[in-house]
């Protein structure tokens, strides 16, 4: 595809998510397929007994149990001996990939900044409801890291998410299984990630995908297309630049050739979603010019993201 001007850069959450968008976020909350143990207590009921505020049940009183979940006022009817049950809540994790390396710096809509929109709106979602929430930047950094943020939570850390994400800039390349890598080995906690990606790694993506999926987190991949990566507007004789490591190919772009193009997309496509569903993780396409409320407000819950 042709090389699209920079778009503009955000300088603040307000530039990525505007007022009336928000409002409608805060109606939404992130979803999991599973119920997880949290290390804090949050807003998430849990199938698991615990000791929190909303009874659930009672059962017979064992030698051992602590006398201070007896029922008392139980025992005075029935002459027995009951344990209080309370519904417990727990706390997931949202944990947010953005991939920043240069080839999303292109298309109209610009990938890069519509994935920071994205990852906006979805970390102020996980934000207002109290999940704690981590972003992390993969890009052409040490270990293939660029940046990180870790255990966000409450809507006071808002201001913190979008500064860090109108903070990064889509640069060189990224090593992808490198960052996959440091991400597993550091992250805490369980609950759901997202990776915010094209998807296009010339070192491929299975083994950063494999690091990625299970130990606790449900793994969303949402691969973001431009509209002109999907059906390019071309023609003619082009000398063509790898963004990111300044390969070059000279082409004669025809019919025939394009035809090719769009096959070998949509092959690569299906591999990668064959790929993710062998490994229980949620793979979508999404194109740049969706617009953002929706993708969020509608498809991402239809996909079971978000409820």
């Amino acid at each position: 595809m042709l090389r699209t001007p920079p778009a503009k850069r955000p300088k603040d959450l307000t530039e990525l998510i505007d007022s009336k968008l928000m409002a409608r976020l805060s109606q939404l909350d992130v979803a999991s397929r599973k119920v997880f143990t949290g290390k804090l207590k949050g807003e998430r009921r849990s199938k698991k007994r615990g000791e929190s505020v909303e009874f659930a049940d009672h059962r017979p009183y064992v030698v051992g149990d602590d006398m201070r979940h007896v029922d008392w006022n139980l025992y005075g009817r029935l002459d027995m001996l009951f344990i209080k049950l309370f519904m417990e809540e727990e706390d997931l994790s949202l944990h947010i990939v953005l991939d920043t390396s240069e080839s999303g710096d292109c298309g109209q809509p610009n990938k890069f900044l519509f994935m920071q929109r994205l990852a906006a709106s979805l970390g102020y979602i996980g934000l207002v409801n109290l999940n704690r929430v981590a972003v992390t930047a993969v890009g052409q950094g040490e270990g293939g890291i660029n940046g990180r943020l870790q255990d966000l939570r409450g809507r006071r850390r808002v201001t913190d998410l979008g500064a860090f994400l109108c903070s990064q800039e889509p640069i060189g390349v990224a090593s992808f299984n490198e960052a996959a890598r440091r991400i597993a080995l550091t992250r805490r906690g369980k609950g759901v990630m997202v990776l915010l990606s094209d998807m296009f790694h010339k070192e491929g993506y299975e083994d950063a995908l494999r690091l990625l999926v299970g130990h606790g987190y449900d793994l969303f991949v949402i691969q973001c297309l431009s509209p002109q990566e999907v059906d390019p507007p071309l023609g003619g004789d082009l000398r063509l630049k790898d963004v990111e490591d300044a390969d070059t190919a000279e082409v004669t772009i025809s019919a025939p050739l394009l035809k090719r193009y769009k096959a070998n997309l949509n092959a690569y496509i299906d591999r990668l979603h064959e790929f993710c569903v062998r490994r229980d993780i949620i793979h979508m396409t999404v194109k740049t010019d969706t617009p953002m409320d929706e993708l969020v407000l509608d498809y991402l819950r239809r996909r079971g993201l978000l409820r």
